[in-house]
């Protein structure tokens, strides 16, 4: 059974490639679309580049990404929450 293993504290994502983070530099990250429609979530290899790799979060949805620590994170709306965690069988 897979556990998920907590490391930070969840977080509201940046909502502009500009404004990217790398939550707290993870490789892996928990995200929650708490907003009430769907959100994209963007990542790219750094803060204000050229997304590389975007996808949708249906209305309140979980989602775990793998990614590198260097790599950035936003979402269009500011009610998709992000959490460093990492994940144990």
């Amino acid at each position: 059974m897979q556990r998920t293993k907590i490391i930070a504290t969840e977080v509201a994502m940046p909502t502009t490639s500009g404004a990217a983070s790398s939550i707290s530099e993870a490789t892996c990250v928990r995200l929650y679309n708490g907003s009430g429609a769907a959100a994209t979530v963007s990542l790219s290899p750094s803060v204000g580049s050229a997304t590389t790799s975007t996808f949708t979060m249906a209305t309140g949805s979980v989602e775990f990404l793998e990614k590198y620590s260097t790599d950035v994170i936003f979402a269009s709306s500011a009610s998709v929450l992000a959490s460093k965690v990492g994940l144990t069988n």
